[in-house]
């Protein structure tokens, strides 16, 4: 490993690595480029509107159709096939047929962590003290 000196406001500070094996460590485990890409990519998909609506919506039933789903998000059937689409894409949610309808579900393999911390904890934390919504991006803009 190479040694490197740190510069603050011009001067020299200290050797680096402070702690070889430490850098070593973290070098060992540090995600691929490819890992840290989907990793980061997973927030994202859960954080556009109407795909987390679909999801809590599928949270709290075993499955529903996209039909049932659009009556459930009085959303458009384009809205709600789209965010199913990226969801299934993305492995977060899973489809069956029976006969003419298809019935998605979340994965079977979706974290419970997840679905713990980001379905239902986040959604607390947008809630004030006072039991008021927080304000979206949309409305601050305004």
């Amino acid at each position: 490993m190479e040694s490197s000196l740190s510069q603050r406001n011009g001067e020299i500070a200290h050797l680096h690595p402070v702690n070889p094996d430490r850098v070593a460590e973290a070098r060992s485990r540090l995600l691929s480029a490819g890992e840290a890409s989907r990793l980061a990519s997973l927030p994202a998909m859960m954080a556009e509107p109407a795909r987390a609506r679909i999801m809590c919506a599928l949270d709290s039933v075993d499955e529903l159709c996209v039909g049932d789903l659009v009556l459930v998000l009085d959303a458009s059937h384009d809205a709600v096939g789209y965010g199913l689409r990226m969801l299934r894409t993305a492995g977060l949610v899973v489809n069956r047929r029976a006969g003419r309808v298809i019935y998605y579900r979340l994965a079977d393999d979706f974290p419970a962590a997840l679905r713990q911390h980001c379905l239902h904890g986040l959604v607390e934390l947008t809630r004030t003290r006072d039991g008021g919504e927080m304000l979206t991006h949309e409305e601050v803009a305004r």
